[in-house]
């Protein structure tokens, strides 16, 4: 009954899981199930998809590895990737290209919330655009708690603000390609910098994941950041949507990050914070660090305002 569906997803993994090993043992447990009858009554495509993506998961808990339920109709792209770019970039315009939240505390410390990291493509306008409003702030806090991932390119592009010299942040493996891609802060940026040298301070959560658990690592990593929260998910696998069936697609990945500190990543650990609380703490732990740190700066000249707003921010 679902054996075209089960041998197609099994030749994807077969052709592009970042492990060919892993992939081939994975394709024996859905074969082994579909053979015991686990998939037969399934109700729906949704139902089924749930089915299978634990049984994907069940090997070695890659959470980037899924079978997708859409809703709409996919389109028929032989073995190209699954993908529908201008669907995608009205998905991202009315996501406001992932930039939920750009603030200004009291205190001039600076909040930017990203919901996703879109791609990087139609994305850099918005992320400049954030980056640049928060440039002046004396602190900042990255509120990731509620990101599902996203874009390296945009990863990058965000970091290019942090930092004062280029930084080797990131490599990829591709094995499809059988290459190794780097990321690197960009050599120039359009408009000012927040910087290298001010505190900032990443909150993560449990839904933390993918793009958003590299952008907390590479923070982490190089030592630019503070995080606090809970650990991430622990999905550090990329890859490519492939059309399984009308409204059926896989999410296989096959590629895997390193990091040029650690030479390894995230994947099935999650991203452990510096300072470890319940997620919805983490905001009010890092404003009250960001404050005590904008107090260090005295109150001269038209730092009086600030200090006393920061003043006043700390006391509640």
């Amino acid at each position: 009954m679902r054996e075209p569906e089960i041998e197609l997803l099994c030749s994807q993994l077969a052709s592009y899981y970042v492990f060919p090993d892993t992939a081939n043992e994975i394709a024996t447990v859905l074969r082994t199930r579909l053979a015991e009858g686990a998939y037969v009554d399934a109700v729906d495509d949704e139902e089924f998809a749930a089915r299978v993506t634990a049984d994907l998961q069940s090997v070695n808990g890659d959470k980037h590895l899924r079978l997708l339920h859409s809703v709409e109709e996919v389109p028929e792209t032989g073995q190209e990737p699954a993908w529908d770019p201008v669907a995608y970039r009205k998905e991202a315009e009315l996501d406001a290209f992932g930039v939920r939240k750009i603030e200004r505390l009291k205190g001039n410390v600076g909040l930017l919330e990203f919901n996703l990291l879109h791609d990087a493509e139609i994305a850099t306008p918005a992320v400049i655009a954030a980056m640049n409003l928060i440039a002046h702030t004396d602190a900042l806090i990255i509120d990731l708690r509620a990101n599902g991932g996203g874009d390296p390119n945009t990863v990058a592009l965000i970091c290019s603000y942090l930092f004062d010299e280029e930084v080797h942040l990131n490599d990829i493996y591709n094995r499809p390609d059988d290459t190794t891609r780097q990321f690197w802060t960009l050599p120039h940026v359009p408009g000012p910098k927040f910087g290298g040298k001010k505190p900032i301070y990443v909150l993560t959560s449990a839904r933390t994941f993918s793009g958003a658990e590299e952008l907390s690592y590479n923070l982490q990593q190089s030592e630019r950041a503070t995080l606090i929260g809970e650990t991430t998910k622990g999905g550090a696998h990329p890859g490519e949507r492939y059309r399984v069936g009308p409204h059926l697609k896989s999410a296989v990945p096959n590629g895997r990050a390193i990091n040029p500190v650690s030479g390894t990543n995230w994947e099935g650990v999650g991203v452990v914070p510096h300072v470890e609380v319940p997620a919805d703490k983490a905001f009010e732990i890092a404003y009250e660090k960001a404050l005590e740190h904008v107090l260090t700066l005295g109150d001269d000249g038209p730092r009086r305002l600030i200090a006393a707003a920061a003043a006043e921010a700390l006391k509640g």
